[in-house]
């Protein structure tokens, strides 16, 4: 082994235990060991531990106080719990401290190396070229990933997964990248797990357990600063949380972050439900019953999904009371960009002033059809490039620059993200199914995956129908969906391009950050 290994073994009978030791010595690694529970928790403090084996059951300080003492030294280190005890609750307190793994006594000297192979291979998967701080975080996020029970758990995870894939993004390291995609798939499939049990419920039983939501963002996140502040909300359509982290630094050479959080975008992650949703205040079932007239149902053409977002938006400050004076733009491209920037002083005058920026979504959509640019975004690492290099060159930088220069604040947020594809999934429908292809909303919807989040009665997730048998199919993971009709053609055509519709922490953890001028 390349680094000797040093082991920590805290027990209250050690000399029984020298066998063991020596055993573990002869095969190279180092072991240093406690007789109590403070004697141990002391040698974490002073020394540079890689992993700990834990007796369950000593006098003075127990086995599970002292790893609740250990956890708060370095919630890192691995701890595997020796028990003679296998009572459930016991085991149940054990794991819900977080221990790596645990053994039944009586143990061999076989099963500790395996053990201790086990868990320092997972460390080895990353290579010598990665930093340390991975290295040490590896197993933990693995364990976060399996134990995850609340949006919020989710939300930690998809930062830390964001976090490391830009900091290793440079690595010439095929095999570290594989390592850290496996993560992530398999983050992926569990979150779709999470909201294939919960999403519906938050809409019932489980209202109080809701996260944060499309139509709550700016009831909560937005109109509050207006009582003492002018706000300008930027909208970048599709903007996902590591394209977030790629344009922050240039967005940083005039303002500084206040608040940088996520919310949950809701089903469908479309600009048709999900950015409706935030403008309005309302879940679509809700706008398509009090607002009959700006909601537009997929049979429409697309770009006229989201014709009303402004109405909509007025519409919600005056439901909630709320007497601000506000504007509006839409760009789609830099023509529009450039004449709002130099027209911006029509907007200052105003307590709030929105801007929707539609250039990633755009990017998205041409990056399928146009060979060059799939070929510059061919992974995320390209994708998040050509957005900050978007940005640095773009019309919505001076647009910053000048909001910072008259001191306004500004919220940058989006209505979804989006997921680069792999996996088709052949899908039956009739003709009036709708083409995304990450969700399908129609009638006899016919599927050959089990991973399809299937919502049989759309009311359910305030979602409206078009007809009485209409449901809605969601893809999870990294899955499309296809039609039979030229089904290769289209597999080859779409397979690893971005989508959004469906269920993934890409799509669905929307960023939203608070941002005051830097001279401030």
């Amino acid at each position: 082994m390349d680094k000797r290994i040093t082991i920590l073994w805290i027990d209250d009978e050690i000399d029984l235990l020298k066998p063991h030791i020596l055993f573990l010595q002869s095969k190279g690694y180092n072991v240093i060991t406690a007789t109590n529970g403070f004697d141990g928790v002391d040698r974490l403090k002073r020394e540079s531990i890689d992993l700990i084996f834990l007796d369950e059951n000593m006098s003075g300080l127990s086995g599970l106080e002292t790893l609740s003492e250990l956890k708060t030294v370095n919630s890192m280190t691995p701890v595997v719990m020796i028990t003679k005890n296998e009572e459930e609750n016991i085991m149940d307190q054990a794991i819900g401290s977080k221990i790596t793994d645990y053994l039944i006594k009586p143990v061999n000297p076989n099963q500790i190396l395996l053990t201790i192979k086990k868990i320092t291979d997972s460390s080895r998967l990353v290579t010598a070229q990665t930093t340390s701080q991975y290295q040490s975080k590896f197993g933990q996020l693995g364990w976060n990933i399996n134990m995850a029970g609340t949006f919020e758990d989710w939300m930690s995870i998809y930062q830390q997964l964001v976090y490391w894939e830009m900091e290793l993004e440079h690595l010439d390291d095929k095999g570290m990248h594989e390592i850290l995609q496996t993560q992530k798939i398999d983050a992926n499939n569990n979150f779709a797990r999470f909201i294939r049990n919960n999403y519906s419920d938050w809409f019932g039983k489980q209202a109080d357990r809701k996260p944060l939501m499309s139509p709550n963002v700016l009831r909560q996140e937005v109109f509050p600063m207006l009582k003492k502040d002018k706000v300008a909300l930027i909208l970048i359509d599709n903007l996902r949380l590591d394209q977030w982290y790629a344009i922050a630094p240039v967005i940083g050479q005039f303002y500084k972050p206040d608040k940088e959080s996520l919310y949950c975008a809701i089903l469908p992650t479309v600009t048709q439900y999900a950015r409706n949703a935030l403008f309005s205040g309302l879940m679509p079932l809700g706008i398509s019953q009090i607002h009959p007239d700006l909601w537009l149902d997929e049979d429409v053409e697309e770009d006229s999904h989201n014709l009303h977002e402004q109405q909509l938006l007025r519409k919600q400050l005056q439901r909630l009371g709320l007497s601000h004076s506000m504007s509006y733009e839409k760009i789609a491209n830099e023509r529009q960009g450039k004449k709002v920037a130099e027209n911006l002083h029509d907007h200052l005058n105003c307590d709030l002033s929105v801007f929707v920026y539609n250039f990633i979504d755009a990017m998205s959509h041409a990056r399928t059809n146009v060979d060059v640019l799939r070929d510059l975004s061919a992974s995320e690492s390209g994708y998040r490039s050509i957005t900050r290099s978007w940005l640095e060159h773009s019309s919505l930088l001076d647009l910053i620059r000048q909001l910072a220069e008259k001191k306004i604040k500004i919220v940058i947020t989006t209505d979804h993200g989006s997921l680069s594809v792999a996996n088709p999934v052949r899908v039956l429908g009739d003709r009036e199914s709708s083409t995304n292809l990450r969700y399908k909303q129609g009638r006899q919807l016919n599927y050959d995956s089990k991973n399809i989040f299937e919502v049989r009665d759309p009311a359910s997730i305030h979602l409206p129908k078009l007809a009485m048998s209409t449901s809605y199919i969601f893809a999870t993971g990294y899955d499309y969906m296809v039609y039979p009709k030229n089904y290769n053609y289209y597999v080859n055509f779409y397979k690893n391009t971005f989508q959004h519709g469906g269920i993934s922490l890409e799509e669905m953890m929307a960023p939203i950050i608070v941002l005051s001028p830097s001279g401030n």
